[in-house]
């Protein structure tokens, strides 16, 4: 997810709600006491949790050499940036050099060019303005840019009981819908969308907050592309949430369970690419994956041949991030 902030200098308190009530990262401002009042909220002032200067350096582009200077700082450390007339060449050219550059804009045409300045955007926008509207719709868009997931057609090669062993349910803070999953796998390199709770059945009432996600050991895809350990999700941690059009966006983490269920093996390979992808799931009806067409399907009624949706990876990960080193996963 991209970072949001916000300029409230001079004070303006309507802006600074705002902001907090629309999930903004990080306020701006120069009385960090009084955003305090209002909410728990990282603040960019003398007094605050990131200090100007030190922590984000703010410049102005004027002209090849300040663009230069910004790229420089950028290295390592934030660069809040303000183009005299708002151009994208010279974002363009910061964000080729540099991964930690916020830029400022004034309203979401000038956010939504930033965030796709070379395609993977700028690290942040810093949003100035005076209207609570705006900021409530740099929010949404915001929101709206957690990306896309390559999600690709598996056919199924087999289905096993495995035995018993210890499952994760994922619990979110948000409200999914039909067609929506996360993605899970054995490995690193492939994963398969499991269903969320959200459909009607004979014997549990639907929990459409809810991933019945996989073994303890499984791999999670999360929203900046790393990955985690089922096992290690935490209370306020994030995941990826994908519809089956590989929309995806965040949610976040409220709650996981762990418990001792019957499992089964599914593995299954990519169309095209041969991508091979296995996950542990749990052995019950309740527990779907997705189909190339949007809908859910039971592990219970599922077959070899069958087709069903996931997504092939870099693999080899370390901590969660891709490495690039020889590393076997099977």
């Amino acid at each position: 997810m991209k970072q949001f902030w916000v300029d409230c200098r001079p004070w303006n308190k309507d802006i600074a709600t705002t902001a907090i009530e629309s999930g903004a990262d990080a306020i701006v401002t120069d009385r960090a006491e009084d955003v305090k009042r209002l909410g728990r909220i990282t603040t960019v002032a003398p007094d605050g949790d990131l200090r100007p200067g030190t922590d984000v350096i703010e410049c102005s582009i004027t002209d090849k050499a300040s663009e230069n200077d910004a790229a420089a700082k950028g290295k390592n450390r934030i660069v809040v940036v303000t183009t005299s007339d708002w151009a994208v060449i010279p974002l363009e050219n910061l964000v080729a050099q540099s991964d930690m550059i916020v830029a400022a804009v004034k309203d979401a045409h000038e956010a939504e060019l930033a965030l796709h300045v070379l395609e993977k955007g700028v690290y942040g926008i810093l949003l100035k303005t005076t209207d609570p509207s705006v900021v409530k719709a740099v929010a949404a868009l915001i929101k709206s840019q957690a990306g896309t997931v390559s999600l690709v057609p598996f056919t199924v090669t087999k289905i096993q009981p495995v035995g018993m062993g210890d499952r994760v349910c994922v619990d979110t803070c948000s409200m999914l819908v039909d067609g929506d999953g996360m993605l899970m796998g054995n490995t690193s390199s492939a994963m398969l969308l499991v269903h969320a709770e959200t459909l009607e059945n004979p014997y549990v009432a639907p929990r459409p907050f809810r991933v019945n996600a996989g073994a303890v050991h499984a791999y999670i895809l999360l929203p900046d592309g790393k990955t985690a350990y089922l096992s290690d999700l935490s209370i306020g941690g994030q995941v990826l949430v994908s519809d089956s059009h590989g929309a995806a966006r965040s949610a976040i983490v409220g709650r996981t369970k762990i418990e001792r269920r019957p499992l089964l093996l599914v593995e299954a390979k990519a169309e095209g690419s041969g991508a091979k992808a296995s996950l542990i799931l749990q052995n019950a009806e309740t527990i779907r994956l997705v189909t190339p067409g949007g809908s859910a399907i039971s592990v219970v009624n599922l077959a070899a041949g069958d087709h069903i949706l996931g997504c092939a990876l870099e693999s080899g990960r370390h901590f969660g991030m891709p490495v690039k080193e020889t590393i076997q996963e099977k």
